[in-house]
Formats: C-alpha cells, structure tokens, sequence
C-alpha cells in the first residue's frame, strides 16, 4: 500500500502522485462530463422542436396556425383534424400503399443482403475481392444519375405508375451487403469448420448458423431500409402518376392546394406518417446499436 507522507504541507503519495492533483482531475472531468451532457440535452430539444410543433399545429384551428406571437397550444384541442384526413384524401390509401411497398422491399433486401453478404465474407472464389469493391464502387453513383435509365426500363417493360417500378430497384442494396459482410466476418470461423465436419452445406451453414446469430445486424439493416423507403418521396413522384397508387410523402404533398392548405390536416397526416418509424426503431433499438457495435469488429 502507498504511504502519504508530509511535505510543504500537503500530503503526497511515495510514489509521487499528489491527492489534491488527482481530486482536481475528478472534478475537471466531472465538470466537462456536465457541460457535454448539457449541450447534448440542448441539441436534442433543438432536434425534437419542430416534431413537438408539428404535433402541436395538428391540435390546432386553422386560424390559429399563424397567430403571433405563437402559441403551444390553441383555444381548444382539435382531435377532429385526424378525422378530417380520409375524408378529404384517401389517406388509408396511401397509407396502405408505403406499406406494402416497404415491407417487400425490407424483407426482399434482407434476404438478397445476408446471402451476398455470407458470400463475400465466408466463400473463396476467384475475383471476389474486386468484384465486391466494382460493388461498394456503385454507392458513389447518386440515384438521380441512375433515375433516367431506371425510369426508361420501366417504360419499356410497361411497370409506370405501378408499384412494382419502386419495388424492383429496391430489391438489392450495395450498402446492405457490405453491412452484413461486416457482421458476418465477426462470426468465429470455428462455427463454420465444425458445420463443415458435419457435412452441412454452404446454405445449411448461411441458413442454420449463420443467420440465426446475425439477427443485430438484421435488424440495424431492416431499420434503415424501413426509413428510407418509408420516406422516399422522390422515387414515387417519378414513377406514379394515379392517385389511388400514391405512398404516403406523395399523397401528403398532393394534400397541398394551389392556394389554400388546411395545415392542421396536412400535419395531422405527417404525424400519423411518422409513428410507424418511431415504433420500429423504439421496437428494434436494442438490436439497432448493437448491430452498429459489433459491424466493424473482425472475428478470428
């Protein structure tokens, strides 16, 4: 055990370490912990603002929208303004539609992903490397560059202003795989080898081993593909022209008039349009971080 000794009126350690010193570092971390903490609790009420406000004009008269100064809250709560959405729109409509195309898009690029992604991280072939960096080299490439050739192909095939024109581009994603190949690389090769004993098969391994323990990084890429097509209002103002076929972002934008908006409605809308993104991820967040964790480990 260390001895204090005294000296200059202080006590100091015999090893030369100074008490006072070190409760001055505790308390100098402490105070920046604070401080960090602080600023953090400040930029997430900045970030959390215009969803409060959004909420908050939903509940409100259209006259009271843009009283000043602003108010929180209105005379009374308007709940009938969420009643008032399908009766002006078919919004169950739209609804419906962003659902449909998301679930088959998420459940189409969880599949293709975790396959191509077993492949390149577990399976040796000629080329594999450089054909999975031609492969990671497609994310450079912005999606507008791509939309024109994209759109053209539908056209020829007959699929504008149907679902499947937003669907079939979806049903792979470069990022996805690289993704699962980072998860798939922390999996302990002596897993594989055993199966291998076994005598189970390269599907037998990705399906029955692989994937099982992969359900993190299922998960972290479910919850980005989910918010993306979720809310990919570019795609369907290309590709749909009817009404009844809008998702969610266009229809809400078609809610718009040429000269008045109802904004109490139009916001009314939005937020219906963002729980089903607050659900997921509040569902999922546990396997959400520790798929972004343990993505960029390497396992041996």
């Amino acid at each position: 055990m260390n001895k204090l000794v005294m000296k200059d009126n202080q006590f100091i350690k015999m090893n030369g370490e100074n008490p006072i010193q070190k409760r001055r570092v505790k308390r100098s971390i402490r105070y920046k912990n604070i401080l960090a903490h602080i600023f953090l609790s400040l930029g997430a009420l900045t970030m959390l603002f215009p969803f409060v406000w959004m909420i908050s004009t939903s509940l409100k008269e259209l006259s009271e929208v843009f009283v000043f100064p602003p108010t929180l809250l209105g005379k009374s709560i308007q709940w009938e303004n969420y009643l008032k959405i399908s009766d002006r729109f078919p919004f169950m409509q739209y609804f419906f539609n962003s659902l449909k195309v998301t679930s088959i898009v998420v459940i189409s690029q969880l599949l293709t992903s975790s396959m191509a992604g077993f492949v390149f991280a577990r399976l040796k072939f000629k080329g594999r490397d450089l054909i999975f960096g031609l492969y990671l080299a497609t994310l450079m490439i912005p999606m507008q560059v791509t939309m024109i050739p994209n759109f053209v192909i539908m056209r020829f095939y007959g699929l504008v202003d149907t679902h499947a024109a937003l669907i079939l581009p979806g049903l792979v994603s470069a990022f996805g795989t690289f993704l699962m190949r980072q998860f798939f690389l922390t999996i302990p090769k002596s897993l594989e080898e055993a199966a291998k004993i076994d005598g189970c098969t390269p599907f037998g391994i990705y399906w029955r081993i692989f994937v099982p323990l992969t359900m993190p990084a299922m998960a972290t890429l479910g919850i980005f593909v989910f918010m993306g097509t979720w809310n990919d209002f570019f795609s369907p103002l290309v590709y749909i022209n009817t009404q009844s076929k809008m998702t969610l972002p266009l229809g809400l934008a078609s809610m718009q008039g040429m000269y008045a908006t109802d904004w109490p409605v139009l916001m009314a809308g939005t937020v219906i349009s963002v729980l089903p993104v607050i659900i997921i991820f509040l569902l999922a967040q546990d396997a959400f971080i520790k798929g972004v964790t343990l993505s960029g480990i390497k396992g041996e």
